[in-house]
Formats: structure tokens, sequence, C-alpha cells
């Protein structure tokens, strides 16, 4: 009696394993297609700064009574940049999500090689 309840287990064991790899599979991809769209939030848009330095630039031709010891002078840097907090957040909640599916999927491996 004992041996059939310990295989009938061992059998629903493998099964849930089964199904957390699939489960897993599907939303760590979910997951890195998502992220792969949230870290931009996380580096300065490159448009920006070329906005920035045509503007400039702009300024500089615009004006025609600058000199160009004016010019070198006034060498202008783009402001600095800090992503919203509220993508650091988002995207600090998206790895931990994704470190938790993956580290669900090892362990159910460690479960169906046991």
């Amino acid at each position: 009696m004992t041996e059939g309840e310990d295989e009938k287990m061992t059998h629903r064991w493998q099964k849930d394993a089964d199904g957390i790899l699939i489960f897993t599979g599907l939303f760590s991809a979910a997951l890195a297609a998502l992220l792969t769209v949230s870290v931009q939030d996380l580096k300065p848009n490159p448009q920006d700064t070329s906005a920035f330095y045509l503007g400039n630039i702009y300024q500089l031709l615009a004006d025609p009574n600058i000199s160009r010891a004016s010019i070198l002078a006034t060498q202008v840097q783009p402001p600095d940049f800090s992503p919203p907090k509220s993508a650091v957040l988002v995207n600090s909640l998206w790895f931990l999500s994704l470190v938790i599916s993956m580290t669900s999927a090892l362990l159910a491996t460690m479960l169906q090689q046991w």
C-alpha cells in the first residue's frame, strides 16, 4: 500500500514540475520581452542629446556677433542624465521576478532529476 502511494506522489510531483517548467519558460520569455523595452528608460535618449547639441549650434550660427574665442569659451555640456525613480523601481521588479522565475525553473529541474 505504501509503495503505491509513494509512486503516485512521485508521479504527481513530476507532473507538477513539468507544469512549473512550462509556466516559468513562458513567463520568462514574456519578461524578457518586457525587459528589452523597459530597460531603454534607464539610458539617456540619444535624440535628446542630439537635439541639445543642434540647438547650441543653431544659437551660435544664428548670432553673427559671436567671435571664435567666445565660442570655445562657452562649450556647454548636456544636462546629466538620471533615470526616473519609477523606471528604476519597475525595472528592479521586472528583474526580481525574472530571477525568481529562473530559480523556480532550476528547482523544478532539480526535482525532476531527483
